[in-house]
């Protein structure tokens, strides 16, 4: 589908905006994170008249919160879930091809001590069915490693009762990014995409919600608009519950929410060469210590959550445990509460079990997802996991297709199994990085800045670079010791729709969680450069509210629950 709106900036916002209430869209799907995102462009990609809306920025939820890997699953092995684990290897494989820029190989050890659940035979006979439900085709096939290779491996890696480990492989990715470049792909295919605009009621025919009541986040002094569509798709994660019960205060909650917490600390102080896979010394429970660049984060907890999605955080029993588990792995590392450089909390939207369940412990609550229509007309989609999106907006869109297909509305079939994603290289990976790199370099930036703008962008850095070919000072860095500069920022207004300051120190660039003072020395200037571009616009008082707005979110990652 052909569309008339500007590149994917504030300014295309503002369009989207006000185009919500110009017409019946054939799908308005609430929820910007990555199932949302990915549905809209699926959808677009059909031929539908599609609006994505969101009360805050996208991914600003559990999609920017997770442990950013795209993998088969093999702790799935154990409660037998091999249809999960056949569907997640083949998306695995196919997000390494369409989004190389994002999506890297990432090689784990699973490190087995004695006396533990699984031995080094029954992880060994799990690693080649790993590899059966991956047809053979994963990055490398496994192997066994030694207690004696240990040492050489992981020399940091506790010793006492080490059985010997597995080596297999899965990828690393970054969760934000790639709901970003869903919603883009979404806008390009002629989606109208509106962050910042909170859904705050429903409007209704005797079939059923027939649309919603949607208020700028942004404005408040603007009017409420309604927007009508003909099918609405609850796309919002732990948000559902709450959606669903302002559609129908009547009804019943569907959602377990738990809450998955990881630190990050400086990749030195843990010493990991690898992903490290293992169970936990305080519970059992399967974990990651996985490298981040110079970072290295542990993760996750999984408890159940109580309270609104929004104010999730870390508390000091939540990163008392993940430092226990690592500091019980990685014994020298003697990690405490002062080397946490940042947190992160998410809320998983699982799905309650049945009654016959009562009593089944947070981790093992299934991660399948779902797809129903309300008695209020409303179609949700929960459940699930990261590195099943693309499968699972595929199903929600085919069953809004269904619904419209009643309507007299036709589409057509599901375009994303082999389309890339915006800023997929068009070349090999490693020639694609080593020619950005090359070019950063001829343009005064140092070679680390090269290579992330290559991992960050993809195609895109070259947009990146031009900037900094026309202005050298707009390819100074943001901070000393981080690769982020301040062309990014212009990027991030002008070509990636972020609409405040937390979207792009958060969510565009990851300075928030990279640096002691989570970015907050610059926080101002960001701002007022932001501020200049088109579609933006701020006075100082709005400047000084977004910087406080951000230092508040500093501390909350910050403060484990203080």
């Amino acid at each position: 589908m052909d569309t008339h709106f500007a590149p994917f900036s504030a300014r295309a916002r503002a369009e989207h905006l006000a185009s919500l209430t110009g017409e019946t869209w054939d799908l308005l799907i609430i929820g910007g994170g990555i199932t949302g995102a990915a549905a809209a462009r699926d959808a677009a990609g059909r031929g539908l008249r599609v609006a994505l809306v969101d009360a805050g920025d996208l991914a600003r939820g559990t999609s920017s919160r997770s442990s950013r890997l795209i993998h088969g699953g093999i702790r799935y092995l154990e409660t037998g879930n091999l249809r999960l684990v056949f569907e997640a290897s083949a998306e695995r494989r196919r997000l390494l091809g369409l989004a190389s820029h994002l999506v890297h190989p990432l090689p784990f050890l699973f490190a087995v001590y004695r006396g533990e659940p699984v031995g080094l035979r029954k992880l060994q006979a799990g690693m080649w069915l790993y590899d059966a439900l991956s047809l053979f085709r994963n990055i490398s096939r496994h192997r066994m490693v030694s207690r004696a290779r240990m040492k050489d491996e992981e020399p940091g890696l506790r010793t006492d009762g080490l059985a010997g480990a597995a080596l297999y492989y899965d990828a690393s990715v970054d969760d934000a990014r790639l709901t970003l470049a869903n919603a883009r792909g979404a806008h390009e295919a002629g989606a109208a995409v509106v962050p910042h605009a909170e859904v705050s009621g429903f409007l209704r025919d005797p079939r059923g919600v027939s649309g919603v009541r949607v208020r700028d986040c942004l404005n408040p002094r603007a009017d409420t608009v309604d927007v009508r569509a003909r099918v609405i798709l609850n796309a919002t994660g732990p948000w559902s519950d709450a959606v669903r019960t302002l559609a129908d205060s009547g009804t019943k909650p569907r959602l377990r929410p738990t809450k998955g917490v990881h630190i990050q600390v400086r990749r030195d102080r843990i010493g990991n060469r690898h992903a490290i896979t293992f169970r936990s010394p305080v519970d059992g429970r399967v974990m990651f210590v996985l490298p981040w660049g110079d970072f290295s984060y542990v993760g996750t907890t999984d408890t159940d959550y109580v309270g609104s999605p929004a104010d999730v955080r870390a508390d000091e029993s939540d990163v008392k445990y993940l430092l226990d588990s690592a500091n019980g792995i990685f014994p020298a590392a003697k990690l405490t509460g002062s080397d946490v450089v940042s947190t992160w909390a998410g809320i998983r939207p699982l799905l309650a079990p049945d009654k016959a369940d009562g009593g089944l412990a947070a981790s093992a609550t299934s991660r399948e997802h779902e797809i129903w229509r309300d008695r209020s007309g409303l179609l949700n989609i929960a459940g699930g996991k990261l590195t099943t999106y693309r499968v699972m907006a595929g199903q929600a869109v085919d069953a809004a297709a269904r619904l419209l297909k009643e309507a007299g509305v036709a589409s057509g079939e599901s375009p994303t199994a082999h389309l890339p994603l915006p800023g997929d290289p068009q070349e090999p990976w490693e020639e694609f990085l080593a020619r950005v790199v090359h070019e950063a370099v001829g343009a005064g930036l140092d070679a680390d800045v090269g290579e992330h703008l290559a991992r960050a962008y993809g195609e895109d850095a070259e947009a990146v670079l031009a900037a900094v070919r026309r202005d050298a000072e707009a390819g100074r860095r943001l901070m000393a010791g981080h690769p982020y500069i301040w062309a990014e920022v212009d990027h991030a207004v002008n070509a990636e729709m972020a609409m405040r300051l937390e979207d792009v120190l958060i969510r565009r660039m990851h300075l928030f969680y990279e640096a002691v003072d989570g970015g907050l020395a610059v926080a101002e200037e960001v701002g007022r450069r932001m501020a200049r571009a088109d579609g933006v616009g701020w006075s100082e008082a709005q400047i000084a509210a977004q910087v406080e707005s951000y230092r508040q979110a500093v501390a909350a990652t910050r403060g484990f629950g203080g």
